[in-house]
């Protein structure tokens, strides 16, 4: 009886994946708003009634491959090899995790900042919308939490993770784009040597800014 229960779970799983699969190819080409679950199971080779079996609604597959997209990007900073020589180390190596993560796969960036139509995110009720914001801000929290460990406060450290995503995001959309060729710049050179400032800046000093006005608190050991 629990083989037989394995047997359907892996079926009901390969088939949810070959939905999500065709999802992905729809939603790139047309976006939110312009697909449909007709075209998904048109695609996936099942009839719409069969896809409500798996997914109450288009929006609900969108949500379903971004959370997935998501667990993959978090798996990738949380394994990140982290040197055992202090906390601007595992920022470098998280922040090159995430980085290394959306140059690698474009698509993801694509579907996960809504770009197949926009930067807004059209389709998506605003819970579906916070509860993956939620989970992005959850796989890049490891780069604050490295921040607070390297001496700056909970605010300080907030402001800094949120300049260095939105730094590292216009780099990945300069390089997916091919518009950092004209500047004959490499990305991921300019990634590092931000990363690497900021090391350098926070884990300077006890008593020097932080960005945006941000304060550095003395560490337990500076008395």
């Amino acid at each position: 009886m629990h083989a037989k229960l394995q047997r359907r779970q892996a079926l009901t799983d390969a088939r949810r994946s070959l939905v999500l699969d065709a999802a992905r190819a729809v939603f790139l080409e047309a976006g939110i708003e312009g697909a449909s679950v007709r075209e998904i199971a048109r695609r996936a080779g099942y009839t719409p009634g069969a896809i409500y079996s798996y997914f109450e609604s288009k929006e609900a597959i969108y949500a379903a491959l971004l959370d997935e997209s998501i667990q993959r990007l978090q798996s990738a900073v949380a394994d990140a090899p982290v040197a055992r020589d202090g906390p601007g180390q595992a920022l470098a190596a998280r922040a090159q995790a995430w980085f290394d993560f959306y140059a690698a796969n474009p698509r993801e960036l694509d579907l996960g900042f809504y770009l197949v139509q926009g930067m807004r995110p059209r389709g998506l009720t605003s819970e579906l919308d916070h509860e993956l914001n939620d989970h992005l801000y959850q796989a890049l929290r490891p780069c604050e939490e490295a921040l607070q460990e390297m001496g700056l406060d909970a605010d300080a450290a907030l402001r800094e993770n949120t300049a260095l995503f939105a730094h590292g995001v216009g780099l990945l959309l300069m390089q997916h784009t091919g518009r950092i060729r004209m500047f004959r710049q490499s990305a991921d050179a300019l990634f590092k040597a931000y990363v690497a400032q900021l090391v350098q800046r926070v884990d300077g000093g006890s008593r020097q800014p932080g960005l945006f006005g941000g304060t550095v608190q003395p560490d337990s050991t500076d008395t």
